[in-house]
């Protein structure tokens, strides 16, 4: 009798568990709103290089000043905030910032002649390259990435625009895409776009110096989040990036 009791018992827990399982699991589950995901990503495709962000700023930025040099700051996430959350971006000079979050060099590369060419610069400061490491925009090789920075420099020298290139900031890992492991594949790029300024009579701007701690990454007083620069970080860039662009300007 008890034996029949207990097997009585256990059915009712199974039951029991089924039947809550049947409950929670459905409730657990993430709510995937597929209309919003479709909508999102028809409007990336639509604009992948986002050539509207800076479309109707372009038309009211207007000419430079008779005698001034235009300098336009180009990049992603770490030139567009530039200026924010108490970090000043060059008080005393018109500089124009161009920085994308997210972009890749590639993207850049769309948006190169609109946001630089067509401003007529004098000096463009391109800093790109960690968001390939990431893959922001698919998988992405060192030399599609080198191939990239070419091409920028390319289109600006054919429209006598002083080129400044910015080494890759330092990180050992991104927060967005974690694992990646991107302190050697940084050092690595940075070490060829030195070389490729060296051979192309560009300048270099070593931001990596000036940040990087013994591990690859940010040293902790300078980033926000081990990727972006915190307001100590932009004073220690800051004349780091004026002594360069004085030096293009001066024509090295």
């Amino acid at each position: 009798m008890k034996v029949v009791m207990w097997v009585v018992l256990l059915a009712g827990v199974s039951a029991a568990t089924v039947r809550a399982q049947d409950v929670v699991s459905p409730a657990a589950a993430p709510v995937v709103d597929t209309n919003k995901q479709i909508a999102a990503m028809r409007a990336k495709l639509d604009d992948w290089a986002q050539l509207g962000y800076y479309r109707d700023a372009n038309k009211t930025l207007g000419a430079a000043a008779p005698g001034e040099d235009r300098v336009v700051f180009y990049g992603a996430s770490m030139t567009e905030f530039w200026g924010r959350n108490g970090s000043m971006f060059f008080p005393a000079k018109n500089y124009v910032n161009r920085g994308i979050s997210g972009q890749t060099t590639a993207q850049m590369v769309v948006r190169f002649r609109q946001d630089v060419v067509n401003l007529h610069a004098a000096v463009v400061v391109i800093l790109g390259g960690t968001n390939d490491i990431a893959g922001n925009t698919g998988p992405m090789t060192p030399e599609m990435t080198e191939n990239n920075w070419q091409s920028m420099a390319d289109m600006a020298k054919a429209n006598g625009i002083k080129v400044v290139f910015a080494s890759i900031t330092p990180s050992t890992d991104f927060p967005w895409r974690k694992g990646l492991h991107p302190a050697e594949k940084i050092r690595a790029l940075d070490a060829w776009l030195q070389g490729y300024c060296v051979t192309h009579r560009f300048i270099y701007l070593d931001y990596y110096s000036a940040l990087a701690n013994a591990d690859g990454g940010m040293k902790a007083e300078y980033t926000v989040d081990g990727v972006h620069a915190s307001v100590k970080g932009y004073e220690a860039m800051a004349p780091l990036a004026q002594a360069a662009i004085d030096k293009a300007l001066a024509g090295h």
